[in-house]
């Protein structure tokens, strides 16, 4: 009679506490929503005054344009074109740079893993993924605005590249490594040359986690500034010569902030770059459903 009190009683004690601990769970992944929301509240209630036709087809008002739109009244004129397709313009650069380097670096790391050059570059590549934005910034201008005499959309797409780099490699590394050996030996068998197994059928085979990769690395690189501050540095006017300053999104945020005519236009350019990260991760996570290996 005694044990099995005793056990009722250890097993009611067990229940109170997984109980109060998935209460806790619960109680603090809330807490991290909280700031989410926040934020979301606060850019959604703000960036919609301004976020019209005129965002997307007109380059940034001056600051006089803005200021004389604000003593009469009336909306502050423009938009933010010229930040959209320079963000376009370096964004693309940077995933034409980044996707080759990353896929190669990737794949020899997967089929390499035990060489000791291999374990150096997996570290190197570790490394580089933890350098601050603002020092990747400056060896972009020390390696391409300086040589070059000028900065320049080709400076701001190779300081995002070294950025995205890590994380396609690795994506493309751990994809690779999760693919069951026999599809290799299955390609080898049939006599396919190593170069066409992993171009045909690997490569292939990890398409999901490898798109997901680069996808997430474009959405973290899209909201930088202080690369592009030193690399890109900003253009008034729509650019698509690479060799020419272009502005972006991050930047004209800055620009914003910086000049009190122009501030109410941080919120409709902050909630546009919201809504396009929000869509790459939200296609990043359908791909990864969809492509499981």
């Amino acid at each position: 009679m005694t044990n099995n009190t005793s056990s009722s009683t250890g097993t009611k004690r067990r229940i109170v506490k997984d109980k109060i601990v998935y209460a806790s769970v619960c109680f603090f992944s809330f807490l991290t929503m909280v700031p989410l929301f926040l934020i979301l509240w606060e850019v959604l209630s703000k960036g919609y005054k301004n976020f019209n036709l005129r965002l997307f087809t007109e380059v940034a008002p001056s600051s006089m344009d803005a200021m004389l739109a604000r003593v009469s009244g009336e909306a502050i004129p423009g938009g933010i074109l010229n930040g959209i397709t320079g963000t376009i313009l370096i964004v693309a650069l940077a995933v034409l740079f980044t996707i080759p380097l990353g896929l190669f670096i990737g794949i020899y790391l997967a089929e390499n893993s035990e060489k000791q050059f291999s374990k150096v570059v997996s570290f190197l590549t570790d490394l580089l993924q933890g350098i601050p934005s603002i020092v990747i910034g400056i060896i972009a201008y020390a390696w391409v605005v300086k040589p070059l005499g000028s900065y320049s959309a080709l400076a701001g797409s190779v300081a995002l590249t070294i950025m995205m780099l890590p994380m396609v490699v690795r994506s493309t590394e751990e994809t690779l490594k999760m693919l069951p050996v026999s599809y290799k030996e299955a390609g080898l068998s049939l006599g396919s040359s190593y170069t066409n197994v992993v171009f045909k059928v690997l490569l292939p085979s990890g398409f999901g986690g490898i798109f997901t990769g680069i996808l997430l690395a474009i959405s973290r690189v899209m909201g930088e500034t202080a690369p592009l501050m030193l690399t890109a540095l900003g253009a008034s006017l729509v650019n698509w010569d690479i060799f020419e300053p272009t502005s972006s999104i991050p930047l004209l945020i800055w620009e914003f902030y910086n000049d009190p005519n122009l501030i109410d236009l941080i919120w409709s350019s902050s909630l546009l770059l919201l809504i396009v990260i929000f869509v790459l991760n939200w296609i990043a996570k359908t791909v990864a459903s969809k492509w499981k290996i």
